[in-house]
Formats: structure tokens, sequence, C-alpha cells
């Protein structure tokens, strides 16, 4: 294992919990550094598949829906996840956003800012994004916004997702 993959591991146990970096990497890891300097940039399984992108801001993983897909099979309900209600379901699929009054049940560890899982009631993935409430906020707000989807399994607009 290398300097960059270990790091990316560590990273992703910190950022997910402990496993998730052996979840990330289990099908194999290629990094795409930034042009610019150098450093991880994006994350490829071995078959070219995104799994994340290491965000500027802050080093942290912006989850793809292939790295989500990783996570869902690796963590047990409700680690990560975000539950909403059927008649959200159809919304979300497409990428629209998780407001708070759809969410059915949410991971208690959530804080506003994480990468979540959105599913449904029986499990299934729905999408990935960035929560903006945080689980308690989740549960006891009616109204805004709870988690901003980035993308949606029937996402058909916008960019596709990068592969190399």
């Amino acid at each position: 294992m290398d300097l960059i993959e270990k790091a990316l591991k560590m990273r992703a146990d910190y950022q997910f919990g402990e496993g998730a970096g052996d979840a990330l990497t289990s099908r194999g890891l290629k990094v795409e550094p930034s042009k610019r300097t150098g450093k991880p940039r994006y994350v490829y399984d071995s078959s070219g598949r995104l799994l994340a992108t290491v965000r500027w801001s802050d080093g942290l993983m912006a989850l793809s829906l292939e790295g989500a897909r990783c996570l869902h099979e690796y963590f047990k309900p409700p680690r990560l996840r975000v539950i909403v209600a059927g008649e959200a379901v159809s919304f979300v699929k497409k990428g629209r956003s998780v407001f708070a009054k759809h969410v059915m049940d949410v991971d208690p560890e959530i804080r506003s800012g994480d990468e979540v899982i959105i599913v449904d009631k029986d499990d299934r993935l729905l999408a990935v994004g960035r929560a903006v409430l945080s689980s308690l906020e989740m549960r006891s707000f009616d109204a805004g916004i709870a988690v901003k989807v980035r993308r949606g399994i029937d996402d058909d607009g916008g960019k596709p997702e990068r592969t190399t």
C-alpha cells in the first residue's frame, strides 16, 4: 500500500467511521492528482468509476454515487443514512433536495455538513448529498432543506460523473 492510498483510507475512516477506508478501497484504488497542486483530487476504483472527490476547502471527501454504494454495502443501517418518506422518493432519485418534513429517520450521529447516503424505508440507495441540518434538527423541523443532494440514482441532468 502506497502512502497516498494509506492517507486516503485514514481520511475515509476519520470522515465516515472505522472501516470506511477499507470499504472504499475494496475494489482497488486509482487517484488522479490536481493539475494545479499535485494533491489527490479524484478517487476511482480499479475499473475507473469515481468514488469521491477530495474537496479543496477542507480536504474531506465528497462521495459519488459509486462511493455511496460502497459505504451503503459496508455499514449497517442507520449509519450515514437519511431515510426519506415515500412521497419524496421519486424527487430525491432525480437529484432534488431532501426537505426536513420528508425525513422519516436519520443516523443520530449526523452533523450539519456531513456527507450522507439517502435511502428509502427499505434501505434502497436513492442519492448522495451533504447534510444541511444535524440529525436532531432533521427530526425536529417541519420546514427547510435537510440534505442538499449532489446526485440521485435517476439524475440525468447536469454533468455525468467522471470516469478515467
